[in-house]
């Protein structure tokens, strides 16, 4: 489905992962602006107390009106209960009425960087970083997409967090290029099983945000270390206001190709 330049994104149910900050937070922040009277937030993340905050900011901009119904779900995605405990929010939050479910998968973890590939032999430590990055990711998408089937009076939109790092290799970073890599793959096959499905897999370029301190200080290849110091020091860093925009812009267009690989600094 495309859309002749929304203003809006409609009444929606919008559930996003990783939402406590950082990105995720920034996208609740800049989604909550072009969502129609009605319209209804799951926000998933392990910090209660960050999401706790988000909810309060997001309901003074409303003016306390009560237009958008948000719900929290402190969740642990690397485990089953906690996808389960986010797919069950949103169809508890749901009401006749909205007219489109937006998925935004953004939680991930950088995983350990300081190592290269040669030192992951335990696989307990791989096997935990592909059930919070990946599993989870492909666990979720799919309960959503069972409890809101295709329905002639809803949009459905699925939106995978990516990176350049799902295209690209990076020495030392073998558990976080992967997994997004494996995540593109994922919604790509998503969009070709599923073409009444609008499956983005967004790229929000560099952020200022703890993953990129935790890169700069502990990423064990120095050349790729020095790029993320350079980034810093440099201020050649996006906020993720800036690329959240973005994002939303491809979402309000909607002319993507459906399972596109699409980068912030793309035209």
């Amino acid at each position: 489905m495309q859309a002749d330049n929304n203003a809006d994104l409609g009444r929606a149910l919008c559930i996003i992962t990783g939402a406590s900050r950082g990105f995720g937070r920034a996208a609740a922040k800049t989604i909550s602006r072009v969502l129609k009277p009605g319209s209804a937030f799951v926000l998933a993340a392990r910090s209660a107390e960050g999401l706790r905050t988000l909810k309060a900011e997001l309901t003074e901009a409303d003016g306390g009106k009560g237009d958008l119904v948000i719900c929290c779900v402190a969740a642990d995605l690397a485990l089953m209960d906690g996808v389960e405990s986010v797919v069950k929010a949103a169809k508890e939050t749901f009401v006749e009425g909205i007219e489109h479910i937006i998925l935004i998968n953004n939680a991930a973890c950088l995983g350990d960087v300081s190592r290269y590939f040669r030192s992951f032999t335990d696989m307990a430590e791989v096997d935990s970083y592909w059930s919070f990055n990946v599993t989870s990711a492909l666990c979720l998408t799919s309960g959503i997409l069972q409890a809101f089937p295709k329905s002639p009076n809803r949009r459905r939109t699925m939106v995978n967090i990516s990176s350049l790092c799902g295209i690209r290799p990076y020495p030392s970073w073998v558990l976080y290029c992967s997994g997004k890599a494996a995540r593109d793959m994922m919604f790509k096959v998503l969009a070709e099983e599923e073409p009444d499905v609008r499956v983005l897999n967004y790229a929000p370029g560099p952020l200022d945000t703890d993953m990129m301190v935790t890169a700069k200080t502990m990423t064990a290849d120095p050349g790729l270390k020095d790029l993320c110091i350079d980034l810093t020091e440099n201020r050649k860093l996006l906020t993720c206001e800036t690329s959240c925009a973005k994002m939303l812009k491809l979402l309000l267009e909607d002319s993507y190709a459906s399972g596109a690989h699409v980068d912030v600094f793309d035209p």
